[in-house]
């Protein structure tokens, strides 16, 4: 028979053995706590870094400048949710989605990382994300249309990585859509090269140079590839945080070959007030209540 028909306090067999077992599983199960190394406690570590507030960049002017912490945010598609009631609803920011072996790290993330699309819209470690330079601009420079640039996980335990992507293969694409991956490694090259693209086509190119203003409505396209950043979510990952939607680089156009919702961000930047966190979360005016924008 396999295994301990009776409790160690039944004294029959090698009940002394069983009792030494017993207190040596104890004594372990002890040490491991003192050092925070139980499951439990690794898993709450991890929680507690990704998770812990943010505080987003605050814009002056009013647009985007290299250094500036930001969100990036995929916005609700109200008439697609009216007509269609497949997709998951609401607000989704592109956010971290380290694997399970991040529950043992004990200083930082490393690569590679996956992302992923949170329903989790306030700032903090996993979906901040700062704008830095790749073509020499200085900290505090506005970022313009159509100028490179990359987006990088903040210090310390974020582990300072890169948002990448690279041309689809049988070997690396994404798991669900199985389209473009896109993830983070901690080298920065071509791969991690991003440009911000006017919504509009037909004025793309007038607003080509010209500085970008935060909040808005953008595209952002991966350089090397010319593919769009989007959220799908119809595939949903079941991730460390439970269930969110899968990030990919992949451009999808209507019929008048206009980029659809699943290529919408939002460059996200901090609110000044005390009692709102984003500038996505201030009320709008009441004149555009009624236009509806």
């Amino acid at each position: 028979m396999n295994g301990r028909s009776f409790s160690s306090s039944v004294r029959v067999g090698n009940w002394n053995e069983d009792v030494s077992l017993d207190e040596d599983l104890l004594k372990d199960f002890l040490e491991k706590r003192e050092k925070g190394e139980l499951l439990v406690q690794r898993s709450s570590n991890l929680n507690k870094n990704v998770l812990q507030k943010a505080e987003l960049s605050i814009s002056k002017d009013g647009f985007l400048h290299f250094g500036e912490m930001v969100m990036l945010l995929n916005p609700e598609n109200s008439e697609q949710s009216l007509s269609n009631p497949s997709p998951v609803y609401g607000n989704y920011t592109l956010s971290v989605n380290p694997d399970e072996s991040a529950i043992h790290v004990k200083s930082h993330l490393t690569a590679p990382c996956g992302v992923s699309a949170s329903s989790n819209v306030k700032p903090c470690g996993r979906n901040a994300f700062i704008i830095t330079s790749v073509d020499g601009s200085e900290p505090g420079e506005p970022l313009c249309y159509g100028q490179n640039f990359a987006l990088r996980t903040t210090e310390e335990f974020m582990g300072h990585l890169y948002l990448t992507s690279d041309r689809k293969s049988f070997l690396k694409s994404s798991k669900k859509s199985h389209l473009q991956e896109v993830s983070l490694t901690d080298q920065d090259s071509f791969e991690t090269c991003w440009q911000v693209v006017y919504m509009d086509p037909q004025l793309r190119l007038e607003h080509e140079g010209l500085p970008i203003p935060a909040n808005t409505k953008v595209l952002i396209i991966h350089s090397k590839t010319n593919q769009c950043l989007a959220v799908l979510r119809k595939y949903i990952l079941w991730t460390l945080f439970g269930k969110e939607c899968e990030i990919t680089a992949h451009t999808y156009l209507n019929g008048h070959r206009v980029e659809e919702n699943e290529n919408h961000w939002i460059i996200v930047t901090g609110n000044p007030s005390d009692d709102i966190n984003t500038m996505f979360d201030r009320p709008k005016p009441l004149s555009e209540d009624i236009n509806g924008s």
